[in-house]
């Protein structure tokens, strides 16, 4: 990738002489143009090249990112690794694999966090890429490059249902049989049928699609680019379907498990990072609902994108909105699970300081007992022994004991008696008004006469 380009002259040649002195007049020792540029070909780097022929068929092809001629048109999807790289790192995997004939701008608007969807050179990018850390299970990146016939597109790690595979490998095309111990495994039996274990049935009721191999296949661009946005929000329903499954299973531990369960994970804060996980998974669905009205408007401008096209975008933004929800409730239950667990917590920390207050009050009387009778009151005023008028040093103490602790108490029980005295005033202020009151209207009553319309005392 040439990151500086010569213009074309009048003639049509490349303008090298300006390009070779502005070199010469630019300082620093990291040029800015490199010929003989050579790919690093990073293999964690996953590619696929599908070319379609307009009728139902596809086949694999070379990775050349040419664009299809005539009702054909390609397909090239990269999917980058998932692991602790910076995004720099993904930035030059793209460049490695897409340019040429891709430019700088183009890999930006692919790799870049946050939602985008506009005109690149041409083209119509979008984008739905969540900032988070890039091994993490709720780290969601999808990008796509769109031309009348061809569609470049890049995730982070695998997309299920995204790829093409021939027909006739799928599992969910067999007859099932309920598994037993007279089955081996994999084995067919007389009348068709094959053997499926649990786990596999666990692993398909997660998934709210079907494999690869049963996808249809495109016969347009616009089929392509409704089936990328249906397996990103395919992706995002498998996520939240196994966070229900595992609440189920938790609530369900909850009920059965004592003490070391709780206690083991209010100590790994399982919770309050499931919350966190949530709120990333939130971002990524609201990115989705930012980006993919965009793409439907900007979509039904294109002579080439059809109308059922433009319906089936308009569903999938309803899916999304729904999930948003869903999610919405799943974060609820875990407040609720987390905010269950802080008050099992709060009970157990006042059942132990209920078993110290009871012990404080066995040995309280105990330290009473034994700091009275172990005083020793010599030289303190007042208990002078050897002066036959104070001999009685040890009532003294104690009284002095006793005064301090009802001054202690006074200034604690001070607010309430104040709380009382002044509530007690109020009521004794209102009783007063209301009797004044009651003698001023029985005087008035009683001194109007019959022809004034007054009320009489009964």
């Amino acid at each position: 990738m040439e990151l500086v380009q010569g213009e074309p002259s009048l003639n049509g040649d490349v303008e090298e002489d300006n390009d070779i002195e502005n070199d010469r007049d630019l300082s620093g020792d990291t040029p800015l143009r490199e010929t003989g540029h050579k790919r690093a070909h990073f293999p964690a780097v996953r590619k696929k090249a599908y070319i379609f022929d307009g009728y139902g068929e596809f086949y694999n092809k070379e990775w050349d990112l040419t664009e299809g001629t005539g009702n054909e048109f390609c397909w090239y999807h990269v999917e980058l690794p998932k692991g602790n790289h910076k995004l720099s790192q993904a930035a030059q995997y793209l460049i490695d694999v897409l340019c040429p004939p891709l430019k700088l701008q183009d890999i930006l608007s692919l790799v870049s966090n946050g939602p985008f969807c506009g005109h690149v050179d041409g083209a119509l990018v979008y984008r739905v890429n969540s900032p988070g850390p890039a091994s993490s299970d709720f780290t969601f990146r999808i990008a796509a490059r769109i031309t009348e016939n061809s569609v470049i597109t890049v995730s982070l790690g695998r997309v299920p249902r995204l790829g093409f595979s021939p027909m006739g490998e799928s599992l969910l095309s067999e007859v099932p049989r309920v598994e037993s111990p007279s089955y081996v495994r994999g084995e067919r039996k007389d009348g068709g049928g094959i053997v499926i274990r649990e786990h596999v049935l666990e692993f398909l009721l997660t998934m709210n699609h079907s494999e690869g191999c049963d996808n249809p296949v495109p016969r347009t661009v616009s089929n392509l680019v409704v089936h990328i946005i249906d397996t990103h929000v395919d992706q995002l329903q498998d996520v939240v379907t196994k966070l229900e499954l595992e609440l189920d299973s938790v609530e369900i531990e909850m009920d059965k498990g004592g003490f070391a369960l709780k206690k083991q994970m209010l100590d790994d804060r399982r919770f309050p990072k499931l919350h966190l996980n949530l709120q990333r998974l939130l971002q990524v669905i609201a990115h989705g609902e930012q980006v993919f009205p965009r793409v439907k408007e900007k979509c039904s401008s294109k002579r080439w994108f059809a109308n059922e096209d433009i319906i089936s975008l308009e569903e999938l933004i309803g899916r999304l909105r729904r999930l948003k929800e869903n999610v919405g409730f799943i974060a609820n239950r875990v407040t609720a699970i987390q905010a269950g667990l802080d008050s099992w917590q709060a009970e157990q920390i006042n059942r132990k300081l209920y078993y110290l207050s009871f012990l404080s009050i066995i040995f309280l009387p105990l330290s009473i007992i034994t700091g009275v009778f172990g005083m020793n009151v010599g030289g303190v005023p007042w208990t002078g022994q050897r002066d036959p008028a104070l001999k009685n040093g040890f009532r003294n103490v104690l009284l002095l004991c006793v005064a301090m602790l009802f001054l202690v108490l006074l200034c604690f029980s001070f607010p309430a008696i104040y709380a009382r005295i002044d509530s007690w005033r109020r009521q004794r202020a209102l009783r007063r008004s209301w009797s004044l009151n009651r003698k001023s209207f029985l005087k008035r009553t009683t001194s109007a006469g019959p022809e004034r319309g007054g009320y009489h005392r009964i």
